[in-house]
């Protein structure tokens, strides 16, 4: 017996000490593990959120965990464009639209534009205007399609369709405006704005994130009443914490950005490799997004039916009557097909997709195989002489003349005026060295054939030995407003190809089953449109990479 009785107090000895110990680890949570204070904030100390759990996920998002992958073709290259030679890249995991932005949504930015900045007053008329889709997209010379160019933007019959005739500059300013709106809301929900603050706005006193965040008190326009009226934010007051009445980053509780998706992320998003997986490797490669390597169901129920939206053949966008096996002719409504392995729909078919890279022939895996992106331009807050950040206000917007001599607002009123880096931020740095790295290592004068390091004039920015010596339009505004388009009517260019250009991806209602695979890429000049190319959304995801953490074998 004593021997058992001596069992049984060793093991309650040892339940006792790991119950304290947890007991322990639970009070210590609440303390510095630097300096063993407490990090509650109270009596002036240090606060850190140790109750944070996980980030958000925004509205309309889907998570993606990220992971490794090939990147770029797997299968012939008919097209003999030879840019999407495969290379091993990684991801981190990350947030995307379920399905591609709609004309229902971005009729409601729309909207938004015309209340805050109307129209018909001068100052503002090329907000508006600049953000409306090009919807003479749909014209052709030789074919009847003015139902679409008159309906298809506003008609609510196509509501649920992705929007179209939207250049990637304005799906840019649409992902800033849907990421202030959102923060907005989280702000106003959980008390720290006042209630109806997003409603109770013009052009002099909106919201913008990053405003509220570095200088939350020119916020509205510098209203209190609305930037810190609500219920949170007066019990903070009335608990003396004067130096945390606005949520900042460290809460926690505002989202990171809506974007464009990098190449790389839509890329990996669209294949949804997770049906392949077998431990830690992939068994195989996908062609689409679905599994097989065909375009029709074979599912009892559809079997025959095609699988996405895209052209089967000459004169063939729909099948014919009576069997309409896409059921389109041109965009589908969303989710008329099944999603992918991630829950993604549309990653095939419908309308392709911009993405936020700048093109270039090759992705550069050498130099980098991590996150990859082509497109990055540094810039940070620009300090007013009163040390504090410069906000746009309404005399101050900053306007964009694009190619076709468009005009679109860039930094609209509330926003934080945005200067590039300069040597403060650069001097001897190894990770980069200048503001503007969109022709890094392909573009720019040193990887250039013609580059000489011992040669002066090879420095020379008005070099005309450029690697891409693309067509240089120029559009010019007179003092009376007048634009005047000047064509580059040069017969020596060789390439469309400049830092002006974005890919975009998977094909569309006008394509053949070819551009079906995510591994394709094209590009056209930022400024422009065209009638099958939309856009979706995506967001960083910060913290951990899986929800779930890791599975077990």
């Amino acid at each position: 017996m004593k021997p058992h009785f001596a069992l049984k107090m060793l093991a309650l000895a040892v339940i006792s000490f790991t119950v304290a110990s947890c007991s322990k680890s639970n009070d210590y949570k609440d303390s510095s593990r630097g300096t063993g204070w407490k990090v509650d904030g109270k009596n002036g100390g240090f606060k850190l959120k140790t109750d944070y759990e996980e980030q958000a996920t925004g509205p309309g998002l889907v998570f993606v965990e990220g992971g490794t992958f090939t990147m770029g073709k797997v299968q012939d290259d008919v097209m003999h464009d030879w840019n999407n030679s495969p290379n091993q890249q990684h991801v981190q995991s990350f947030y995307i639209d379920e399905t591609e932005v709609t004309n229902g949504m971005y009729l409601e930015y729309l909207d938004y534009l015309k209340k805050v900045f109307p129209p018909e007053e001068e100052n503002y008329r090329n907000i508006y205007k600049g953000a409306l889709p090009d919807t003479l997209v749909w014209r052709n010379r030789l074919g009847f399609n003015e139902t679409m160019t008159e309906n298809y933007l506003r008609h609510p019959a196509y509501a649920n369709y992705p929007v179209v005739g939207v250049s990637w500059i304005q799906a840019v300013e649409y992902a800033n405006w849907r990421s202030n709106r959102v923060n907005e809301l989280i702000l106003e929900e959980q008390g720290y704005t006042a209630r109806g603050a997003r409603f109770d706005v013009d052009a002099s006193s909106t919201f913008d994130t990053e405003t509220y965040l570095n200088a939350p008190t020119l916020t509205y326009g510098g209203s209190d009443s609305l930037a810190r009226g609500g219920r949170s934010s007066e019990r903070r007051m009335k608990q003396n914490d004067s130096t945390n009445i606005f949520v900042q980053r460290s809460d926690g509780i505002l989202l990171p950005n809506y974007r464009l998706p990098t190449e790389a992320e839509w890329e990996y998003a669209a294949l949804g490799l997770t049906e392949l997986r077998s431990y830690n490797v992939y068994r195989g490669r996908k062609k689409y997004p679905w599994d097989g390597s065909y375009t029709r169901s074979s599912s009892r129920r559809t079997r025959g039916d095609h699988l996405a939206n895209f052209k089967q053949g000459d004169g063939d966008y729909g099948g014919i009557s009576g069997w309409s096996d896409d059921n389109a002719d041109i965009t589908a409504e969303v989710k008329s097909y099944e999603p992918n392995d991630f829950g993604l729909y549309d990653m095939a078919g419908n309308v392709s997709e911009w993405v936020a890279d700048v093109y270039r022939p090759i992705v550069d895996d050498e130099f980098n195989d991590f996150n990859y992106y082509r497109g990055n331009v540094y810039t940070k807050n620009a300090i007013g002489e009163d040390g504090k950040v410069k906000v746009v206000t309404t005399d101050s917007i900053v306007y964009d003349t694009l190619a076709n001599g468009s005009i679109i607002a860039r930094d609209l009123p509330g926003e934080i005026l945005q200067v590039p880096v300069d040597e403060d931020e650069t001097y001897l740095r190894t990770q980069f060295s200048t503001s503007d790295n969109r022709n890094f290592r392909d573009g720019d004068r040193r990887s250039t054939r013609y580059f000489e390091s011992f040669n002066d004039d090879a420095e020379n920015p008005d070099s005309n030995k450029k690697m891409y010596n693309s067509p240089q339009h120029r559009v010019e505004q007179d003092s009376a407003g007048s634009v005047e388009r000047r064509y580059d009517e040069s017969n020596n260019r060789t390439s469309l190809i400049n830092d002006e250009v974005r890919v975009y991806k998977g094909g569309s209602w006008r394509d053949r089953a070819y551009w079906l695979d995510p591994a394709q890429r094209r590009f056209l000049p930022q400024g422009m449109a065209t009638d099958d190319i939309g856009f979706r959304c995506a967001m960083s995801r910060v913290g951990s990479k899986s929800k779930t953490g890791k599975r077990a074998r």
